[in-house]
């Protein structure tokens, strides 16, 4: 069964993790042989522009000191060979049109959008 994972938020989760859940979870469903894509979509795509970092959370006296590291996690991804696909129209509109992209991260159309829904069995939305 192939599963598209659609991530439109991001850092919802990384600012007190050391990783996205989503993120993370795909890679471990992946060691485990499932058959996944990814797409970032919404504001989900500020993951695919290189170098964008999560910094550290401090409150007070208390550091977070191993933030999200979301261009090792993506790497990870395309690395064992998970697709990684993020929608042009959003990076346009957050003004990231034209930075560099993480290696992998294929661009696909908001009119490209229902290709790729056909090619999967199921969709999951975060």
């Amino acid at each position: 069964m192939k599963v598209l994972q659609v991530i439109d938020q991001a850092f919802r989760t990384t600012v007190e993790e050391q990783d996205d859940t989503i993120l993370w979870l795909t890679q471990s469903m992946r060691g485990a042989g499932g058959d996944l894509q990814v797409l970032l979509s919404g504001h989900g795509v500020h993951y695919a522009v290189l170098n964008q970092r999560q910094p550290p959370l401090v409150l007070g006296t208390w550091k977070q000191s191993q933030p999200a590291e979301l261009v090792r996690d993506l790497t990870n991804l395309t690395e064992s060979g998970v697709p990684v696909y993020a929608v042009r129209e959003d990076l346009e509109e957050r003004g990231l049109a034209g930075l560099p992209l993480q290696a992998g991260v294929e661009l696909v159309s908001r009119a490209g959008l229902a290709d790729l829904y056909e090619r999967v069995d199921q969709i999951w939305q975060w």
